[in-house]
Order: C-alpha cells, then structure tokens, then sequence
C-alpha cells in the first residue's frame, strides 16, 4: 500500500512522541540528580562572581558565576542557570551556601533553592509525560481514522 499526502504525514508525527519522550526522561534525570547533590553533596560557602539577568519580553533567563572550593583545595568557576523567579531572593549576595557532589552531573546546587529547583524538574517531567500521552493518543487516533476510513480529503463530495 502505497502511502499518500495525509497518511505519510500521519505516519511522520509519531517523530513527535519521540522527541517528547526524550524529554521526559531528561526531566526526570536532571530531577534525580539535582535531588542526589542535595541530599549527599558536601555544604561549602561559593563566591558570587556575577548575576546575569535578561529581562526582557521576549526571553527571560538569568544565571549566577560561581567560585566554589572543593574538597581538594583547588577553586571551580560554574555558571549556574537559575529560574527567574529565584533569581530576585538571591542577588545582590556576596557568597551562596551551595551542594557540591563532585563526579555527580549536577554537581553544584545552590543550597537555598536546591529542594525547590529538583521538585520543579520533577514537575516538568510529569507535565511532559501528560503531553506525551495526549499527543501519542491524538496522533494514534487519527493514524487508525486514516488507515480505516482513509483520507478525507480524497472522498468524493
């Protein structure tokens, strides 16, 4: 069965499910692994070495340079993005108490805003698996009206 316009298309958007998938786990890792540096990393005081903060209307994003010391005497210089609405309790702070888990994929988390910073990744995750399967259900319902019915657009008036 040869596939035309609709049905290739139809057939094309389960590319969309993929990529939300993908999305949803990352969200969930980044959550567990924001939550394994706060409740095992090692509480050291950070530099602050700069906020960065854009305000505007079309993009809104902010981050905080870091100098953290480590458990070896050497310093770390990390930019750490940080969600908007944390940035105005933090800034104008010479220095934040920060997480450090060294070796972990998030090894620094600042420790003021840790536990709200995993619980909001582990929201996003759990936003996204709704979307998941609310895309997956729509785009499997119009794949099974194709396949039964056929495309709309080639029956007769």
């Amino acid at each position: 069965m040869a596939l035309h316009g609709s049905l290739l298309v139809a057939r094309l958007l389960w590319v969309i499910p993929g990529i939300m998938l993908f999305l949803t786990l990352n969200q969930a890792l980044v959550a567990l692994d924001l939550r394994e540096t706060v409740r095992e990393g090692r509480l050291v005081e950070a530099d602050v070495l700069a906020f960065n903060t854009t305000d505007r209307a079309d993009i809104t994003m902010a981050s905080v340079h870091l100098r953290v010391p480590m458990a070896d005497g050497a310093t770390l210089e990390r930019e750490l993005p940080l969600p908007i609405t944390f940035v105005r309790t933090l800034e104008g702070r010479a220095a934040l108490d920060v997480f450090v888990d060294e070796g972990a994929d998030q090894e620094i988390v600042i420790a003021e805003i840790g536990r709200a910073q995993w619980r909001l990744a582990a929201i996003n995750g759990a936003i996204s698996l709704v979307g998941l399967f609310l895309v997956s259900w729509g785009i499997f319902a119009w794949n099974r009206y194709l396949g039964r019915k056929g495309d709309p657009a080639r029956a007769g008036a």
